[in-house]
């Protein structure tokens, strides 16, 4: 401010010293001239003071000027009435849209659709392109704003027909950015109507720069989950949890889902491989993971033994494969998870080699008195004729069990090995215990 006053100071004096130079001037060439000027007309002659004829051309040039200004005004008024007209019919564009931009946020949208269409209709009155303003991002926003207010208010004509204006390709060359909100917005409301099909050709038309922004790729996991593709929602979601754009327990808890339904929809073994490859090393030592994958491979596997279910060679090798990185945590699982474990290992028992028994049985070492270890390690011992030790451990497994299926398979187990010792009342009872759990 100081620096501003301090410049229209030193303006002025120069100004004063130029009138004061200009003066002296005049004074100088005025004030001591004695020179005459004689005009000729025929038959006339005149004769004029040198300083007349100065200041009588001093007139008529500033006269002329003046009228030539005049002129110039006049001839102006039609163009700057029209200017005005259409500053006039700008501002009330920009109100309009100002307008229905409240509206919409304070959700008055029957109001905000008025006021966009408003804005519309005082945009088509402009006669040219208002210089400083972008009349093809206001026109692509009041359309934007008109459909959102439709779309609150259910009304998918009025909503579809704006939007088609919106997304035109003539408005999209004047306000890129504007144009691809309005593509997210599509996708949305595609995304609202049910309508995965529809939003899916809407983000192929999304810019390649635009797509992997956060809002594109949460509409993408919508639109994936909406249409049932696992498998792409679990990649999206992956990457939005790379990004930040989920809490990391938020988006740790979204990828164990996703996975876990990409891992019951698997249709067969083959396929349930090829999600388990998919997944990553982390997600591969979550417990929960591994038990529902090794859960849906032995439903997926050949069922048939005498004491329940048992894969296949092959397969119960690699359902093993996938259960031995979280069994570190072993440990540290709850009842429940501990009891789906057991029942995800009990099928591979007839295939376990050396190191996986030994992990057994110590890890009934560490817990002696656990019914679920006691389970898992007395039908290792039975099917490996170990009758003893068996009906010992299975025998303090059937007191402290509460899983109805292990309870039954238990006595049934006992009841094998009764008959392995030719005790027919030992096994009647057995067999009468197994069928009267439900």
């Amino acid at each position: 401010m100081r620096k501003r006053y301090q410049r229209g100071a030193m303006r002025g004096v120069f100004w004063l010293l130029a009138m004061a130079s200009m003066a002296v001037a005049l004074a100088l060439l005025m004030g001591d001239n004695d020179a005459t000027v004689t005009l000729f007309w025929f038959p006339y002659r005149f004769d004029a003071s040198f300083n007349l004829i100065l200041v009588l051309l001093l007139a008529s040039f500033a006269l002329l000027y003046l009228g030539l200004r005049g002129f110039a005004t006049l001839r102006e008024i039609p163009r700057r009435a029209r200017r005005w007209r259409d500053r006039q019919i700008e501002r009330a564009a920009v109100s309009g849209i100002l307008d229905a931009l409240a509206y919409q946020l304070a959700g008055r949208f029957v109001r905000a659709h008025t006021s966009a269409g408003e804005a519309l209709r005082h945009l088509d009155e402009l006669s040219d392109e208002p210089a400083g303003l972008n009349l093809g991002q206001m026109r692509l926003l009041a359309h934007l704003l008109a459909a959102e207010s439709a779309q609150s208010l259910q009304n998918r004509g009025s909503r579809d027909e704006h939007l088609g204006v919106a997304l035109q390709s003539s408005l999209a060359r004047h306000a890129p950015d504007a144009h691809e909100g309005a593509l997210l917005r599509a996708i949305r409301w595609a995304i609202e109507d049910r309508n995965p099909s529809l939003a899916r050709s809407r983000l192929q038309d999304v810019p390649q720069g635009a797509a992997r922004r956060i809002q594109a790729l949460r509409l993408r996991l919508r639109v994936a989950r909406l249409d049932g593709s696992v498998a792409e929602a679990l990649e999206v979601t992956r990457l939005l949890t790379k990004h930040r754009a989920f809490s990391p327990d938020a988006g740790k808890s979204l990828v164990r889902g996703l996975a876990l339904d990409a891992l019951r929809q698997a249709r067969d073994f083959n396929q349930l491989q090829n999600v388990w490859h998919k997944l990553t090393e982390s997600e591969k030592s979550m417990p929960e993971l591994v038990l529902a994958g090794a859960q849906r491979a032995h439903e997926l596997l050949p069922l048939e033994t005498d004491t329940g279910f048992e894969g296949q060679a092959d397969g119960a090798q690699k359902v093993l494969g996938w259960i031995e990185p979280i069994w570190p945590q072993v440990a540290n699982l709850d009842d429940e998870s501990l009891r789906r474990l057991v029942k995800v290992i009990e099928p591979a028992m007839a295939h376990v080699e050396g190191p996986w028994l030994s992990r057994i049985e110590q890890a009934l070492q560490d817990a002696p008195g656990n019914p679920y270890w006691q389970y898992l390690v007395g039908q290792a011992c039975l099917q490996r004729r170990l009758w003893g030790k068996a009906a010992l451990l299975l025998g303090q497994a059937s007191h402290g069990l509460r899983d109805p299926g292990l309870l039954r398979r238990t006595w049934r187990s006992l009841a094998r090995l009764a008959e392995e010792r030719g005790d027919h009342a030992a096994v009647v009872s057995a067999l009468q215990r197994a069928a009267s759990i439900d």
